[in-house]
């Protein structure tokens, strides 16, 4: 069974969907007004990792992410400039432009990452209407104020407040004024809709009840995760940041307009990836890209590599030497499924699992049912990469159910190890005349090993080792494979 770390209780629990065997789960998306920074597509790779091992104990997944592209301020408490407005200024663009621009080249890097794209994605620009009716929702159930021209959400109206941060009400006076906005009753009041009152400048606008002007960052997700997954879902996901204002404005909203407790029943929160000066951030400048990555030799699934050998909810430290290690490794990786694919002959396709027998499982089933216990217990990739590194050097096993195995496992991991077996076969395959060649004279060097001639077989290996064929020994007898880049 699949336990989560719940944030809201900040406990492992098993996970018990409200539909069995479906789950509705809402990741927070990007604000499209820049390139996403390494540092983001760490919370996508946890998304993915989630909805891939869902799947994977059979769950059908609704899989529902936002697209920010209005009403997201330079802070999150309701304070600065609209970060979509400054980077159109900026730029000298429209904000949908921009907007466009910067979801076109998110999907871009997700692509490259193996993240598999939501089944549905929602832009705020979008979802206006369905933000003013919960609004609506909130207001008639006696929620909000209105305060220099804005509205507000009031959360000394609200006892739950605070549960997903462990915030304390009594912290958070009655009457006490944020030096940002005078016009807040309590400090962690936020608006729920700005008016031209604030913003005169604002680029998008709409009419609401309230007035022309454009929702507040909050209720975006709230309204659109209602529309999409229904007034309680399974799982809400989002970077550890979210938790102390984002996702307990999002929770204190809903429920105050649906009347449901608890809106969601689990919140997953990835950690930080974090530089030696701390937490990567746009605003702080001089933040890494998957071009930054691409740039400096490194393909985008080390990257992944690299964040599957870290927990999701412990921090990681990123620098270039383990951006090396994790090349290094996913190259040995490599390495080695194309040797197995090599000794199974594998040229493409799909292939079976290695069969369960009455009497015992065999050696690669259970590094397969080791690995889902690691994924079960809290998606523990570092374990589950080690299942598979384990399953790959067992020379006990068939290559081809080695093989089988590690394409299995890799429906989670996604470091694309079937597809690189198929095109590295086709690259490297011999002609049918080379193929005899190499294999007689590895019969060769078999006998000439049983006649004690061991001169004469380090002779063979190092004359096939000179054409580019690399031989392996192992119990189950010789296998070789091409060389990358040689010609035999």
């Amino acid at each position: 069974m699949l336990t989560l770390f719940n944030t809201l209780g900040r406990q492992l629990q098993p996970f018990k969907p409200i539909v069995p065997l479906k789950a509705g789960f809402y990741g927070c998306g990007p604000t499209v007004y820049n390139y996403a920074h390494i540092g983001n597509l760490r919370a996508y790779v946890t998304h993915d990792v989630l909805v891939r091992t869902l799947r994977r104990l059979g769950y059908e997944v609704n899989h529902v992410m936002n697209i920010t592209d209005v009403g997201h301020l330079t802070g999150d408490n309701d304070e600065g400039d609209d970060k979509m407005v400054a980077s159109a200024a900026e730029r000298g663009k429209s904000v949908l432009e921009i907007a466009d621009f910067y979801t076109q080249a998110f999907f871009a890097d997700t692509g490259k990452m193996n993240i598999i794209k939501p089944n549905v994605v929602c832009k705020a620009t979008e979802h206006i209407g369905e933000m003013i009716d919960l609004i609506k929702r909130i207001e008639a159930n006696g929620f909000t104020y209105s305060s220099g021209g804005n509205l507000y959400f009031d959360i000394s109206k609200f006892p739950h407040y605070g549960e997903l941060a462990l915030l304390r009400m009594d912290e958070l006076k009655a009457g006490a004024r944020t030096d940002l906005d005078e016009n807040k009753r309590n400090s962690g009041d936020f608006v729920l809709w700005f008016t031209k009152s604030k913003f005169e400048n604002q680029a998008l606008l709409w009419d609401s009840p309230w007035g022309r002007g454009y929702p507040g960052w909050h209720i975006e997700c709230s309204a659109m995760s209602v529309k999409y997954l229904g007034e309680t879902f399974d799982i809400h996901a989002g970077g550890i940041d979210h938790i102390p204002v984002h996702h307990t404005n999002e929770i204190a909203q809903s429920e105050a307009a649906t009347g449901k407790h608890p809106w969601v029943n689990y919140w997953v929160h990835n950690e930080f990836l974090v530089l030696d000066k701390g937490k990567m951030s746009k605003s702080a400048g001089g933040f890494i890209t998957l071009q930054t990555l691409i740039d400096s030799g490194y393909d985008p699934l080390d990257y992944r590599y690299l964040l599957l050998g870290a927990h999701y909810r412990s921090q990681l430290q990123f620098s270039f030497p383990a951006m090396d290690g994790a090349k290094s490794a996913r190259k040995s990786l490599g390495e080695k499924i194309r040797a197995l694919a090599a000794q199974a002959g594998f040229s493409g396709g799909a292939l079976m699992l290695p069969a369960v027998k009455a009497e015992a499982a065999s050696a690669a089933y259970i590094y397969i049912e080791n690995f889902n216990k690691a994924m079960e217990d809290d998606l523990s990739t570092p374990r589950a990469l080690a299942e598979l590194w384990g399953v790959l050097r067992d020379s006990s096993i068939n290559p081809k159910d080695a093989l089988a195995a590690a394409f299995d496992m890799d429906g989670v991991l996604g470091l694309g190890l079937a597809e690189e077996a198929a095109s590295r076969s086709k690259s490297e395959s011999l002609s049918a005349e080379t193929e005899s060649y190499v294999k007689n004279l590895i019969e060769e060097r078999n006998e000439a090993k049983k006649a004690k001639n061991f001169k004469r077989a380090d002779e063979i290996r190092n004359m096939l080792k000179e054409k580019g064929i690399i031989l392996e020994d192992s119990p189950s007898g010789t296998s070789w494979r091409r060389q990358p880049g040689r010609l035999a």
